[in-house]
């Protein structure tokens, strides 16, 4: 009687093959104001062009910065249990810095 072995899965098969060229030249970059841009959907930085003299930039694949990307809500939860007692949002800060420097008597937008 032939033995039965556990048959083991194959691994997933890649979505597409890695060309080394491909993953590290990002897509053509969007401005979004005078000192910032994006590349990827929701991924912004700062004009390469302002980064030259003190923080040089360093090449990143695509995959990598994806990978960044998709993990950084789950980066800064594990911070916020982890080192914060509050958590405050940004618009909070904005309103309160806005509200802070409307004269007095004028409402804010």
């Amino acid at each position: 009687m032939a033995e039965h072995l556990p048959q083991t899965p194959s691994a997933p098969a890649a979505s597409a093959p890695y060309r080394r060229s491909e993953q590290l030249t990002p897509p053509p970059a969007v401005p979004v104001s005078e000192v910032a841009q994006t590349t990827f959907e929701h991924v912004y930085e700062v004009d390469p062009r302002l980064m030259q003299q003190h923080v040089l930039q360093q090449v990143f694949p695509n995959w990598d910065t994806l990978r960044i990307m998709r993990s950084r809500a789950d980066h800064l939860q594990w911070m916020h249990q982890h080192f914060a007692s509050t958590v405050i949002s940004g618009s909070e800060i904005l309103a309160e810095v806005e509200a802070e420097a409307a004269p007095a008597g004028q409402p804010l937008r």
